[in-house]
């Protein structure tokens, strides 16, 4: 359980660094380029045995890195253009909400033990992450943007089912190598992106330094909370899918609790009923586990 703390812990810190590139006028792309860049450094150092391109092209899990290195830019992407089509709140709910598919998953390819309790526990916390991460009773979107929603649920959902394939499967992996080529894939996607985006819009200063600076402080966390999500999820005491549920309601409560000590984040009543109903799923889940 140690391992979800750890992850949930890191997880707020990035939210809190990603909330310093808003502050900073920090190119977003740029940033998570040079973030994957420093994660896959990180990485290298870690290594417990020689660096080989032979043993990385020859293993089962190439495909899963890059396939989930590629998937987290163009989510990102997907989820940048949300925002501004359909609005933060519910790009966000379509993001957390994506959970569901992990989960089930889990519950189908890993024969997760998933009682009834689980399934309360499990039902509250979409719930509480719904009513959380909206700032009205409902959301209202322009239904000729309901794909790219789908999309970002989706993508979100894919890559994380992914991420816990590799840990069912690769149990003995240390991930050093995993972890290296998949963000090596998603420096490459988002050097591809960027290139792209500077052709059809074409500027003097094709990179800022402060976007450098702050994508590299934001790698150092990115790193370590992947590889304590990976342990997480290859902790043969738990079940993969409580793993994902848990670590969803507990970056929801304490980045909301978060948002209100450090930012001065308004919480409407809504979101609180959606706070209690996560922290009452987590009693659940931890006196079930």
């Amino acid at each position: 359980m140690i391992e979800i703390f750890y992850t949930i812990v890191l997880f707020n810190i990035l939210i809190i660094i990603f909330k310093m590139f808003e502050k900073y006028n920090i190119n977003i792309l740029q940033a998570l380029i040079f973030n994957y860049m420093t994660a896959g450094i990180c990485s290298y150092f870690f290594l417990e045995s020689d660096f080989s391109l032979e043993y990385i092209f020859s293993s089962g899990w190439l495909f899963h890195a890059i396939v989930i290195g590629t998937l987290f830019i163009i989510v990102f992407v997907f989820y940048g253009f949300g925002t501004q089509k359909v609005g933060i709140s519910i790009t966000t709910v379509a993001n957390k909400m994506s959970l569901i598919i992990p989960v089930f998953a889990a519950i189908i390819l890993y024969e997760d033990v998933f009682t009834y309790l689980k399934a309360l526990a499990f039902f509250l916390a979409l719930v509480g992450i719904y009513l959380s991460s909206t700032r009205a009773g409902k959301l209202v979107f322009d239904r000729k943007y309901l794909w790219l929603i789908v999309l970002i649920f989706l993508g979100q959902g894919i890559s994380d089912s992914i991420f816990n394939d590799f840990a069912q499967n690769f149990p003995d992996e240390k991930g050093y190598l995993f972890f290296m080529t998949l963000f090596a894939a998603a420096s490459v996607s988002g050097l591809l992106i960027y290139i792209l985006e500077s052709i059809k819009k074409p500027t003097k200063n094709p990179f800022q330094l402060r976007s450098i600076f702050w994508g590299i402080i934001f790698g150092v966390p990115n790193f370590f909370s992947l590889v304590f999500f990976l342990k997480a999820l290859a902790d043969p005491s738990l079940d993969s899918s409580v793993v994902f549920t848990l670590v969803s309601i507990g970056v929801v409560v304490s980045s909301s609790l978060l948002g209100v000590f450090l930012f001065n984040e308004k919480i409407n009543k809504i979101n609180w009923v959606g706070i209690l109903l996560c922290v009452c799923a987590i009693y659940i889940f931890q006196t079930n586990v």
